[in-house]
């Protein structure tokens, strides 16, 4: 199953803003956790982003790049905002769609289960002509994440555990809604080693450490064969927790570089 995950907004655009916060800045931690629950727990699943630092990209950047990887669905993820009394969790697909379209259902499956552990008033399941809803050539869904000028949701926004719940959430739909195969849960001595680029050229992989180590990251380049070709991967920590390999991921990736995680 492929999933493209886009978190709204970045860089210049900020998106809504309340209370301290930014949209940009919550869809892409709440992204990111979609993404590291499901590859961490569930079999054949790639997960594709819009972006994964604060980057600027066009509606059509995302959905033309949707589009032409051939993903399976689009799961946008968005903050709300309005006058600061409104507050709750709402979704979209496009309006032009019936009620018992695939499309609806996947979304049915999904809104019940984000619901059921994001503490937020239940506004309902809405379409709209999104962009996003709209161009893309799968089945797609928009998220609104709560009301960010609302002083209830803004306090639960600011808590990441409150964050992991709601990434928690969607994942949980994501694999109900494609009946995905989870992990064997039994990981113990796995070690989980962050990723930084792989290159077919030495100079290259020595100009990412380079990088990383200007911003307090250390790293080292490690020579690996795959599928017969030789890759010089960059690696920058290996960890014995997942989540302390996900917290430098989510470090290098606000440095603008993406990151992955691999297993021994």
């Amino acid at each position: 199953m492929k999933l493209y995950l886009d978190p709204g907004h970045g860089d210049t655009d900020p998106g809504a803003q309340g209370n301290g916060l930014r949209e940009k800045d919550l869809t892409l931690d709440i992204a990111r956790r979609i993404r590291s629950i499901l590859i961490d727990s569930y079999q054949n699943i790639n997960v594709m982003m819009s972006r994964t630092s604060d980057i600027t990209k066009s509606l059509n950047q995302r959905t033309d790049e949707a589009n032409a990887w051939g993903a399976d669905f689009y799961m946008s993820i968005h903050i709300n905002a309005f006058n600061g009394t409104a507050q709750g969790y709402e979704d979209y697909i496009h309006s032009s769609l019936s009620d018992s379209s695939a499309t609806a259902r996947y979304r049915d499956i999904i809104h019940a289960e984000v619901v059921k552990l994001n503490q937020l008033n239940d506004r309902g399941k809405k379409k709209a002509d999104f962009h996003v809803l709209r161009e893309s050539a799968m089945d797609a869904m928009l998220s609104e994440n709560g009301f960010i000028d609302n002083a209830h949701d803004a306090a639960l926004m600011k808590q990441a555990s409150w964050r992991q719940n709601v990434a928690q959430g969607h994942a949980n739909g994501i694999a109900r809604a494609f009946n995905l195969t989870p992990k064997p849960k039994d990981d113990r001595g796995t070690l989980y080693k962050v990723i930084a680029g792989s290159f077919k050229e030495r100079e290259n992989a020595d100009d990412r450490v380079s990088f990383l180590q200007s911003k307090g990251i250390e790293s080292f380049v490690v020579k690996s064969t795959i599928s017969g070709e030789t890759w010089y991967r960059v690696q920058a920590g290996a960890f014995s927790s997942r989540e302390n390999a996900e917290s430098r991921v989510r470090e290098i990736e606000d440095k603008g570089i993406d990151a992955f995680i691999i297993t021994d």
